[in-house]
């Protein structure tokens, strides 16, 4: 009898939250672009997430950050996976880096895709209303990170806040 290697088995697709200022790029941007590669993320857990463990595929939770008021303004998707942030080589980048070169990237992003955008923003008071959404690390109190898992669970209580009804 002769062994056929077995298909490694699918992963079912991660939700993250990945946050962006929107006088920077916001959710709008993206659905005009399409596409765009998430960088200048410089901190080494969220760079860890996305190099590690975000695959294409992926759900995001679009969120505007430093905003008035901050929240879920969309879903995104990963479009492509983790590869050295090319920003952190060039001098006149404020995300320069001059410890990443292209022989050893220290910094990583990935590119995401538009999905939708929300007919209105999720605050993040609106967020904590919801029991149900305790556990999301975005409330968390000194939760700074730019990148961050989230349970499928949760991304499907948003979709349901901001169309009003359950959503596929």
């Amino acid at each position: 009898m002769i062994a056929t290697p077995r298909k490694p088995a699918a992963r079912a697709a991660r939700c993250w939250l990945m946050k962006s200022e929107p006088d920077v790029y916001s959710i709008d941007d993206l659905q005009r672009d399409g596409h765009t590669p998430w960088t200048g993320v410089r901190n080494y857990q969220a760079r860890n997430f996305m190099r590690d463990d975000m695959a294409v595929g992926d759900h995001v939770l679009f969120y505007h950050s430093n905003a008035e008021p901050p929240g879920v303004a969309g879903l995104a998707r990963v479009s492509r996976a983790a590869y050295p942030d090319f920003t952190a080589w060039d001098p006149r980048s404020p995300y320069y880096d001059k410890k990443s070169t292209p022989d050893h990237p220290v910094w990583m992003m990935v590119e995401v895709s538009f999905v939708e955008k929300f007919p209105r923003l999720i605050s993040l008071d609106e967020l904590r209303g919801q029991p149900e959404l305790a556990a999301m690390l975005v409330l968390k109190r000194g939760m700074r990170l730019s990148v961050q898992p989230v349970e499928p669970q949760h991304v499907k209580i948003i979709r349901t806040l901001a169309f009003g009804s359950v959503q596929k």
